[in-house]
């Protein structure tokens, strides 16, 4: 089974996938355009490049090679990839500076919307015998004023125990655990799962060239991906990491803050391990 997906998960079928994800997500959340936020942001950027060209006295072949690579990177449908891991942490540093409640951090290219709707405690669906080890993740979401959230909703899903996500890769169920958990009156949730693996982001496509260019590594740190909401409070975007794991401290990403870090407990009397952690959301 493992075998199947690690020979068929390629790039570009990830790539495909996530591109294809965005542009439903864009065809609902169309909006209109401000052409001189669009003139001011462009010519910035434009400006940034052309600064690059003239300090670093940058030559017709690297521009050649770069025009090459851009162009590769969209026959790759790799856009979202490239720019969920290296530009979308700052976006979310802005967006979200001015926040009183729970830290967020990115997204990532592979999130799906209309996961199954769960109870507030559940187990998410996953595959017989589903490898990894057993997790306990509970907590509350409260609003700033510590009012506890009845009824908010607990999106969350993640990789299995070899990295990859469903939707994303050939063989794993389509909503292999992937799931949106109604929190009890109380604003209480307890979810049964596995914890994830670290995973290299996709290496045979346009952005492991980048990366085997610039000597860097393709490591993303385990972690749980989570959307939190509840009418009248600003929706949170996170994800949680584990205390200890590997590339925490060096997340091709950049995502990991102190205050995303998990530090599960053994359960006793089992091989499974538990966590609290308690969501804070911002009034609308």
């Amino acid at each position: 089974m493992t075998d199947n997906i690690t020979e068929q998960a390629t790039a570009a079928a990830s790539g495909a996938a996530a591109t294809e994800q965005f542009r439903s997500k864009q065809r609902a959340e169309a909006t209109d355009v401000d052409t001189k936020r669009v003139d001011s942001l462009v010519r910035e950027l434009l400006a940034a490049a052309h600064d690059i060209i003239r300090r670093h006295k940058v030559t017709y072949a690297e521009y050649d090679a770069l025009k090459s690579w851009l162009i590769q990177v969209g026959e790759d449908g790799e856009w979202p990839l490239f720019l969920d891991v290296w530009v979308e942490h700052v976006v979310e540093e802005v967006a979200n500076e001015n926040r009183e409640g729970s830290k967020g951090t990115i997204e990532g290219p592979y999130y799906v919307p209309d996961s199954p709707r769960l109870p507030a405690e559940a187990t998410l669906p996953m595959r017989e015998g589903e490898e990894g080890t057993p997790l306990l993740f509970q907590g509350q979401v409260t609003s700033v004023d510590g009012t506890a959230l009845s009824g908010a909703t607990v999106e969350i899903w993640h990789a299995e125990s070899d990295g990859f996500y469903s939707q994303f890769a050939p063989g794993l169920p389509e909503w292999n655990l992937r799931g949106t958990v109604i929190a009890d009156d109380q604003g209480n949730f307890k979810i049964h799962t596995i914890e994830p693996a670290p995973y290299q982001i996709p290496t045979d496509g346009s952005c492991g060239k980048l990366i085997a260019a610039a000597g860097w590594h393709a490591w993303r740190p385990a972690h749980l991906h989570l959307k939190v909401s509840a009418p009248g409070h600003q929706l949170i975007t996170t994800q949680l990491y584990f205390k200890g794991g590997e590339h925490v401290a060096d997340d091709i990403a950049s995502a990991v803050k102190p205050e995303l870090i998990l530090d599960p407990s053994p359960v006793p009397g089992s091989n499974g391990r538990e966590v609290t952690y308690d969501f804070v959301l911002d009034k609308a």
